[in-house]
């Protein structure tokens, strides 16, 4: 996959299947769209996602996570692409010629029935289809993907993410819900103290994270799935000034302090809590541990 991010004047020589919208999430919804131009890919175009990337604070998927996600459906072409004045102030005729057309090269336009796109969002789908003759490209309009009768959204997964719903939220997006990034160095408290060595990594401040507690979790490291508990909070029995993701893989041993990993969460386990002494706390850790163990055994 190109990758193609952080710029406004970009230019794609082949031909191309387009999909567009923010694709915060990547969700079963997003997933339809990508799907339909990987088909679209026997007529000779290229897949091409383009994500507007407007102000992607309390995010289901930072940049970066977007772009492992995206990659993993195997799409040609992904442009992560500012929402500057230049583009944002572009009316809906102007973005038509100057970014579909002339900057995306696209033959074929695929969105959901809700887009809209240029100042002010006055263009939409049917806009597109009334512009496809004159440019020469095929626009299709896919419905929304559905859960239990209700359309599948960003907004939609947020709540149930606010919920610590894990299992409706790694539905609705269709994986599971994952941090990725660096582990980085703690207090070397797990290990030394609770005689449980764990991980832990800083999400970037713009990440939706779920309520702070305890969740069963796997971590990916090196195309590797291991199974583990998560803690994310300020851990408050020790004491931390930042909001962290700490994680206890079982059974693993492995040195992974400055190796990218992705923490998935599977499943909310209970509230994170302060307790009166690091023996109460190590005493719950244990317990944590055997729920995550009996959750893994049941699968």
């Amino acid at each position: 996959m190109i990758y193609i991010q952080g710029i406004t004047d970009f230019k794609i020589e082949e031909p191309t299947a387009v999909t567009l919208g923010k694709f915060d999430g990547m969700h079963r919804g997003h997933q339809k769209l990508v799907k339909r131009i990987r088909e679209l890919e026997s007529s000779g175009v290229k897949s091409t996602v383009f994500s507007l990337n407007k102000n992607r604070q309390d995010a289901l998927l930072t940049s970066e996570e977007q772009r492992m996600v995206i990659e993993k459906m195997e799409v040609s072409y992904l442009v992560d692409c500012p929402f500057l004045p230049e583009i944002s102030r572009m009316e809906p005729e102007e973005f038509i010629r100057r970014i579909l057309v002339e900057q995306l090269n696209a033959r074929y336009i695929v969105v959901g029935n809700d887009f809209r796109f240029g100042y002010n969002r006055a263009g939409d789908s049917e806009l597109l289809k009334k512009m496809q003759e004159f440019y020469g490209f095929r626009v299709e309009v896919l419905g929304k993907e559905q859960h239990k009768g209700q359309i599948i959204s960003s907004t939609y997964i947020k709540q149930a993410l606010d919920k610590g719903n894990m299992e409706l939220v790694n539905d609705l997006l269709g994986y599971p819900y994952f941090i990725a990034g660096e582990v980085l160095h703690g207090r070397h408290m797990g290990g030394k103290v609770f005689g449980m060595p764990t991980t832990n990594l800083i999400p970037v401040s713009a990440k939706r994270l779920p309520p702070n507690g305890v969740y069963v979790s796997r971590t990916v490291y090196d195309g590797k799935i291991y199974p583990g508990i998560t803690n994310i909070g300020y851990k408050p029995t020790i004491g931390e000034n930042f909001r962290g993701v700490e994680t206890h893989i079982f059974d693993f041993d492995k040195d992974l302090y400055g190796e990218e990993i992705q923490v998935e969460l599977l499943s909310y386990e209970r509230p994170e809590m302060r307790f009166n002494s690091v023996d109460e706390l190590r005493m719950q850790m244990q317990n944590d541990i055997a729920f995550g163990k009996e959750y893994f055994h049941g699968q």
